[in-house]
């Protein structure tokens, strides 16, 4: 997990779990929307990418808003590769 500080105020938070070895899943980031922007993002997710540079597999899903973002972090969507999950139990 990295966090983002702006004094004592929480302004963005990125977390992953990976197997240890070959795949890293970044779980989601969130960044206070007054900070949207500001490099705030790109600075932790360089830093995760940084952490798991020697990984072969980075996955993650974007909201359709976000997803030029992580184009320019170095993401691309894969031809063929269909995102699934189940979002909620029942």
């Amino acid at each position: 997990m990295v966090a983002a500080w702006d004094g004592d105020k929480l302004v963005g938070l990125v977390n992953a779990l990976s197997d240890g070895v070959l795949t890293v899943y970044f779980h989601y980031m969130l960044i206070n929307p007054s900070y949207q922007g500001k490099g705030v993002g790109r600075e932790m997710m360089t830093t995760m990418l940084d952490r798991y540079k020697e990984y072969k597999n980075k996955v993650l899903i974007s909201y359709p808003s976000a997803v030029e973002f992580y184009y320019k972090c170095g993401f691309s969507s894969e031809h063929g590769a269909t995102p699934m999950f189940i979002s909620e139990l029942v």
